[in-house]
């Protein structure tokens, strides 16, 4: 049985397998033209192998099993065609589904190959890799001692994987560092892939770190109790899709059509122009209309750059941030002889208006890239009020007149606070600026990820006029 999945930016995680999406193109749907070839030149070929083989075995300075020769060369054959293709032997196959059903023992992190070395994605929140400060766009070029160079990603990520508890040391190359070491210790990943909060106490915030099964769910459990907590006075959403690698497509269409009311969502494109699929959303806005403001940044990819390309094209959000990962192709995974698997790249997938995201990505509506936010220390209190003999303000209510300072100038704010602390939205005082490292990781603490603020004040902004407009 063939099934397909939408892959995330990196095909194979170090967090989490992510199940399949649902079943299409079945093995027995060759390409005829490929089948009825030139079968001499095949044969050949074939030949050529079997020399090849025949050579290794017999005449290599060590034995090596004529069965990983054979996984090897399959291997070989698939990872030349992509990033992303690759086979996967009995046990490999039989634990990623055991994977997919359950718990285990992992970093968090989605990784893909660049150059022979292993590169990071995105770190996941709240695992070991999160914990430990790695970031997007990290080399990962040795384990507990080995190098990368010369495993495959399965492998790589295999040695990733692990026993609840056990150490590993990972060693790290970081654009402008000297490379250095990280240990971690592997936990049991549960990634809770939705979380949510009320900004500025009337603009909802819902945070989507991956698509699992639970993920459209999560999602409109989220908009019901954000209802809730702001009384039925929400002004709109923020959804943060930054550091999203991607995973099920179904869910990926699913939190689309939550939010649209009609259209096409996302098609699916394979080899034959007859091989087309394609899903349309139903009638029903969960957000009932209210502006959406979606973050994205070079982490975003695969699912999540369908999200945003679906509500982009039908102008359902404006999209903030960065210019997204760029993947844009689906993976299938097809069982083949002696129980193991390949997974092969087989369609890509494109925008309602017909944009492939392949190595394009989504690009952002307003590109905000990430930015430090600190207090400037505020002028000593000169104002009108301030000058001697000024005019009442006729409006005033008895007590609200301000106290003038005895000389111009004088009236000073207390140290360390902003002169007019209420109107002051885009920090508090003595909040830290920004986190420094990668600008594609969103800061941890809220009050300092300018990119938030800005989505913020844009809700707000579209709100006020729409207010007006009534």
């Amino acid at each position: 049985m063939t099934r397909l999945r939408l892959a995330s930016a990196a095909a194979i995680m170090a967090f989490l397998a992510v199940p399949v999406a649902y079943t299409a193109w079945s093995q027995d749907k060759a390409d005829p033209k490929a089948a009825g070839g030139d079968k001499s030149e095949l044969y050949q070929q074939l030949n050529l192998f079997g020399d090849v083989l025949e050579r290794v075995r017999r005449d290599y300075v060590e034995p090596v099993e004529e069965k990983t020769l054979i996984e090897n060369a399959i291997n070989g054959m698939l990872s030349a065609l992509d990033p992303h293709s690759s086979y996967m032997n009995p046990k490999t196959y039989k634990d990623m589904q055991v994977q997919t059903k359950g718990e285990f023992g992992g970093l968090g992190i989605e990784v893909t190959m660049d150059n022979g070395l292993i590169k990071v994605v995105s770190p996941i929140d709240d695992t070991p890799a999160a914990k430990a400060g790695l970031q997007s766009g990290d080399l990962i070029y040795m384990l507990d001692g080995e190098p990368v160079q010369g495993l495959t990603l399965q492998e790589a990520v295999e040695k990733m994987r692990g026993k609840p508890g056990t150490p590993i040391k990972i060693g790290v190359r970081r654009a402008g560092k000297d490379p250095f070491d990280v240990s971690l210790t592997r936990e049991v990943i549960k990634v809770k892939s939705v979380r949510f909060r009320l900004e500025a106490g009337d603009i909802g915030y819902i945070r989507v770190t991956s698509f699992t099964e639970q993920t459209t769910s999560g999602v409109l459990d989220a908009v019901e109790k954000l209802k809730k907590e702001s009384g039925g006075k929400l002004k709109g959403y923020i959804l943060d899709l930054r550091n999203n690698p991607g995973g099920l497509l179904d869910q990926a269409i699913a939190l689309s059509d939550a939010f649209l009311d009609k259209g096409e969502i996302v098609s699916v494109k394979a080899r034959k122009s007859e091989d087309v699929q394609r899903w349309n959303a139903k009638p029903g806005d969960v957000a009932g209309g209210l502006p959406i403001v979606v973050l994205m940044n070079g982490g975003s990819a695969s699912a999540s750059e369908i999200v945003a390309g679906a509500l982009q094209d039908h102008k359902r959000a404006i999209i903030l941030g960065t210019r997204s990962f760029g993947k844009g192709s689906v993976q299938t995974i097809m069982q083949v002889t002696g129980g193991g698997a390949i997974r092969l790249t087989t369609a890509l997938y494109f925008t309602p208006s017909g944009r492939s995201i392949q190595k394009e990505g989504i690009k952002p509506d307003i590109e905000v890239e990430p930015a430090k936010i600190e207090n400037l220390a505020a002028r000593a209190g000169f104002r009108e009020e301030n000058l001697r003999r000024s005019i009442t303000n006729p409006n005033a209510k008895p007590g609200d007149a301000a106290k003038p300072a005895d000389k111009p100038g004088d009236a000073k704010p207390e140290a360390g606070k902003p002169e007019d602390k209420k109107d002051d939205k885009t920090a508090a005082p003595g909040t830290p600026p920004a986190q420094s490292g990668d600008p594609d990781e969103p800061p941890k603490d809220s009050v300092a990820d300018y990119q938030l603020l800005r989505a913020v004040d844009l809700i707000k902004g579209i709100s006020l006029y729409s207010s007006k407009a009534n």
